[in-house]
Parts: structure tokens; sequence; C-alpha cells
């Protein structure tokens, strides 16, 4: 059991994202290494001949995908691009951030400046990004593009602000837990769906020699905490209501979220995370990751959906995979986190960006994107061909049983803040100062939007 030390109250903070989009299928963690273009300078997708042609500019964390390139997510959303071009006779030119030519500046520092000063045409935003540009109205209204007509609810949901539909993404990303289900049926074990039968599993799972159940890193465990503290809200709750709320201050985001970060404690306490592993890890490294859950000696890690696709993290493991939704009152809950394309307000060639949205997001592009990547569409209308494993958590995204980790209509950011507060909470902040950083950083939002 780890003692946890004592610290000095947490101060409130807005998380910022490093070099690069979390979330959306294209990896902060592969994006832009080795890219080499200076941030300014266009890079095509088509050749431009000597005549005059419409140049529409794309701010986004990637340049033009080489010919040999083995990113899908990259060569998708190429594909998308291109097929935009041939339809609309112009150009998409990208503008492509790097960490060595901003220094300091996160890409969501470059994309607050950039929008702001009308810079681009078109940008692939974070949540914290799109709920700061929407709420100034530096973002175009994208619900009366035709393509908006076919998407999920849950896209709608996660990208308006202030009534307006300002992002749309080309993937919804789905969280969940990824169990060894050899191991559980070694140990007599079933899937978990609520937090008690979670613990449970641990409790035995530890018991036949699993020392640390749960493999951690820095990044996802509010994955928990959003699961327990958003299950009534998004399922069967009035979600404008409860939003609203919160966003008045008439309810608190820490009473939501107290019992996903006592059950939190509680897995630390009783060594079924190892906290300090957990905070020091980056994403499928570190002990009871990566390695480890492949080599079957770790029984759980959670992940986004694609690590099940990829020979790279969690796909084609020796064992019996399953992908599974996080406990909840309401069972086994997916929770979901999504980034967007958006349009400038008041861009040079708003026009024109906006036609480029309705290709790329049209349902035959979206179509193309999906089978490319075999990830969960935005659109209604278009199903992932999943691998087995991810058919328990596809079903329930299809049966519209889901949190979101991000809500662009919250007044305050989900994703980023409770990560970094989770991240408190794994050196040995309290509960009761985790909660009160989450209160600040309400008081801050409500007070910024007076």
């Amino acid at each position: 059991m780890r003692t946890p030390q004592k610290t000095t109250a947490l101060k409130p903070r807005r998380a910022r994202r490093a070099a690069a989009l979390v979330t959306s299928g294209i990896l902060a963690l592969t994006l832009c290494a080795g890219c080499s273009n200076t941030a300014d300078e266009p890079v095509n997708l088509a050749v431009q001949s000597g005549d005059e042609t419409t140049s529409v500019s794309f701010f986004s964390p990637m340049e033009k995908v080489s010919a040999d390139s083995e990113n899908t997510a990259r060569t998708a959303s190429d594909l998308t691009m291109a097929m935009a071009e041939d339809q609309l006779g112009l150009t998409v030119s990208y503008q492509t951030y790097t960490a060595e030519n901003y220094q300091d500046k996160t890409y969501d520092d470059v994309c607050l400046e950039r929008a702001r000063n009308n810079r681009d045409d078109m940008y692939l935003l974070n949540t914290d990004t799109i709920v700061a540009l929407g709420k100034e109205g530096k973002l175009a209204d994208l619900s009366q593009l035709a393509c908006a007509k076919n998407l999920r609810e849950v896209v709608k949901t996660a990208n308006t602000v202030d009534g307006k539909l300002v992002a749309i993404p080309q993937e919804v990303v789905a969280y969940g837990l990824f169990i060894n289900e050899d191991i559980f049926k070694e140990c007599g074990l079933s899937l978990p769906s609520t937090p008690e039968e979670f613990l449970e599993c641990c409790r035995v799972l530890k018991q036949h020699g699993y020392d640390t159940p749960v493999g951690a890193n820095r990044w996802w465990l509010e994955t928990f905490v959003f699961a327990q503290a958003y299950a009534d809200l998004y399922n069967g709750g009035d979600i404008e209501a409860e939003v609203a709320a919160l966003n008045s201050g008439e309810k608190k985001y820490s009473d939501y979220m107290r019992g996903g970060f006592e059950f939190l404690q509680q897995l630390i306490d009783n060594g079924y995370i190892d906290a300090e592993n957990a905070l020091v890890s980056e994403a499928f490294e570190g002990k009871g990751e990566g390695a480890d859950f492949m080599a079957g000696e770790c029984p759980i890690v959670m992940a986004y959906w694609g690590a099940a696709n990829t020979d790279t993290a969690y796909g084609n493991p020796s064992f019996n995979l399953e992908v599974i939704g996080f406990p909840s009152s309401h069972g086994q809950m997916p929770v979901l986190s999504m980034t967007g394309f958006a349009v400038g307000e008041e861009s040079a060639n708003k026009g024109e960006a906006l036609k480029v949205m309705d290709v790329i997001l049209s349902d035959e592009a979206l179509q193309l994107y999906t089978e490319t990547n075999r990830v969960i569409s935005p659109s209604k209308n278009i199903k992932v061909d999943c691998i087995d494993a991810l058919k328990p958590l596809n079903q329930k995204v299809e049966d519209e049983i889901y949190v979101l980790a991000s809500n662009a209509s919250m007044n305050v950011e989900q994703w980023g803040n409770v990560c970094l507060i989770v991240r408190d909470l794994l050196a040995g902040a309290s509960v009761d100062e985790c909660m009160a950083a989450l209160d600040a950083l309400q008081e801050e939002a409500i007070a910024t939007a007076q």
C-alpha cells in the first residue's frame, strides 16, 4: 500500500496539450517527429498548374504524407483532402506545426494565436481550443453544412458552443479497458460492469499473484472518473439543463467527480495501481503496461480504440483480448473524446473552406476514412467493420451508451484538466484537494464569462 505524501493546496490551472493532438486517431506521439518544413511553408496535396486556383490554408500538426508513409491515419486524411481538391478544383495548403519552430509554444497555443489573427482558413483543433475560439466567435457555424445532417448526436453535443456547431471530427475516439480474457478465465472471473465488481476482480487477481492488476500511465486514468461521474448525465439525464447548471455554478463539477476520484484512491491504496510508476509512465510504456500486458504479466490496461488495431500497441496479442467499457452505475461505459476540423469565421477563404469541409466530412469521404482506419465514424450512417475484441465497445456506442470526456458546451475543459488533477492524486494529493482544484477551475470559468 502506498502512503500519500503531504502536499500543499493545489493551484487551479488550465490544461495545455503538448505538441499535437491527443485524440482523433492522429496521435501526439507520432505526428510531429521528423516534420522538416517551416511553420508557414505551405505543403500542397495537389501539384499546382500555371493556372490561378484557390488555395485553402489548413493548419494542423501534420504535413502532407510521404509516398512511403505507413501512418494510415494521415494517409486516410490526405485521401479525403485529395477528394475535396478534385471535386472543387482547388488546392489545400498544409501549414504545419512543429515544436522546433514554435519552441515553447504548444500546438494549442499556436492554434489560438493563428485563429485569432485569421492566419488560416481551416484548423484541426483540440477540445479546449474549440471551446476558447468558439466562445470568442472565431469559428464558423457548421450546422448548415450537408454533412452535419448525418452526424451522430454525440458529435453535435461534443462540439457545440453557445448553440453553434463549430467543429466536426473524422472519427469518434472511444476509450476502454483492455482485458486479457485468458487470465480472467484462469482466475474464474467474469468481466466487470460496476465499480464494486471491478474492485473484486482486482482483489482476486492480486490474490492469484498479479501484484499490480491494472497497468496505468500518466494520461488515461481520468477515464475511470468520467465513466462514473457522467454515467447518469449522458444516459437519461437532461444534458442541456445539467450543463447549464454547471456553467452557472448551480451545480459543481466536484459533486459529479468525487466518487470517481475516491474510486481511484481506493485502487491506489489497495495496490491495484502503482501510483508512483503511473505518474512517470508514458502510454504503452513502463511497468504494468506495454510489454507486460502483451506478455501476459498484467491483466488490465486502458487505451483508445485504435490501440487494438495496430501491431505497435495492443494489436495481435497471443491471448484472447476483450475491450470493454469502464465500470459505472450503468454498467460497462465507453469514454468518448474527439478533436475537430473547424473553419475560421473571418478567414480569407471561408466559403471555399466550408465547401472543403462538406466534402471531407461527407458520407463518401468518411466511408473511405473509416474503412482505411477501422474507426468509429462521426456519421450515423457509417458502421465500422471492427475486430472481434472491439465489438463489445462498439455495440455500446451504437446503442448510444457512453460518456463524453470532451464537451465543448461545458465552461471547464474536461479531458486535459481532469488528467492533470488525477496526476496530482497520483503524486499524493488528497481527494479533497483535488475537488478544491476542480472548484477553483469552475469559479475561474464563471468569473471569466461574466
